[in-house]
């Protein structure tokens, strides 16, 4: 068994199972998540080394380069193998480095998608997210546009990005949405009604920044305590407070070093105890 596959699965929208411990893509390009990376063999050569220690959920996004990250998965991995599930993003554009600007018009998303489908050489995505709800478009028309292209089976599943449960509410009245994805970690709870709203009604939630990078990895934090006691590294134990915290919880946590990739990945195989967790619980 390899690593990523110690971790239990979860069935998006009921029909795509993967392994709860995925990849996620956004530190594929250069700095800023703008451009090219360093070395594009390198990172190519992560994609697939998550691939081999049994990854089968990977997480990117049209704006991360932009098209950047796509295009090495596409490089990395395509043909892609049976099971493997791919998830973008649109809704965000980019002018520069480190630069995020929310564009939800119909038109513009339903560009993205085309060209996402360009990217990864798929014809149909597995998982479209709203990266974020642009303020200024309806929201029914932001994720209409999703609605149509999964009717004309481009899109297979739709999910949200940085919402409330307000928000969450409002977009399960307009389309199925199958995901969230927020930023939670054992640092950040801002999103835990969110979370407990996801539990409660069986939608993946996919938290990005898993690890809080680090705040949580540096030898004198608290984790650290614990992950001596359990043999594992601090990121680790971050990662599998997260994967004992909720059954829905998809961690993504993205590096551009086969090393890390590793160590990431060993954390499905880390058990906490209760009273693991209940001091780790007390750190937020």
């Amino acid at each position: 068994m390899t690593t990523a596959e110690l971790s239990d699965t979860f069935t998006i929208g009921g029909d795509l199972p993967v392994h709860r411990l995925g990849y996620g893509a956004m530190q594929l390009p250069g700095p800023g998540v703008w451009g090219e990376p360093a070395d594009r063999a390198a990172a190519v050569r992560v994609v697939q080394a998550a691939v081999e220690q049994g990854v089968d959920f990977i997480d990117t996004a049209d704006s991360y380069g932009p098209e950047v990250s796509e295009q090495i998965i596409a490089e990395a991995l395509h043909p892609y193998a049976d099971g493997l599930v791919i998830a973008t993003k649109a809704g965000l554009t980019r002018q520069g480095p480190g630069i995020w600007t929310p564009v939800g018009r119909p038109a513009y998303l339903k560009q993205q998608v085309e060209l996402s489908l360009r990217h990864l050489k798929v014809d149909r995505i597995d998982l479209i997210q709203l990266h974020r709800i642009d303020p200024e478009v309806p929201l029914a028309d932001q994720l209409g546009a999703f609605a149509e292209l999964k009717a004309e089976g481009k899109v297979r599943h739709i999910g949200v990005s940085e919402v409330s449960v307000e928000e969450l509410k409002a977009a399960r009245e307009i389309t199925e949405i199958v995901s969230v994805q927020n930023l939670y970690n054992l640092t950040n709870r801002q999103s835990q009604d969110v979370l407990d709203y996801a539990t409660a009604e069986g939608i993946a939630f996919i938290p990005w920044f898993p690890i809080a990078t680090g705040d949580l990895a540096s030898p004198d934090s608290p984790v650290a305590d614990i992950a001596r006691e359990v043999g594992a590294t601090p990121s680790q134990v971050a990662l599998a407070w997260l994967l004992q915290k909720s059954p829905v919880i998809l961690p993504i946590p993205g590096t551009k070093s086969v090393d890390h990739l590793t160590e990431n990945l060993g954390a499905a195989g880390v058990r906490l105890s209760a009273e693991d967790m209940t001091r780790l619980d007390q750190l937020a």
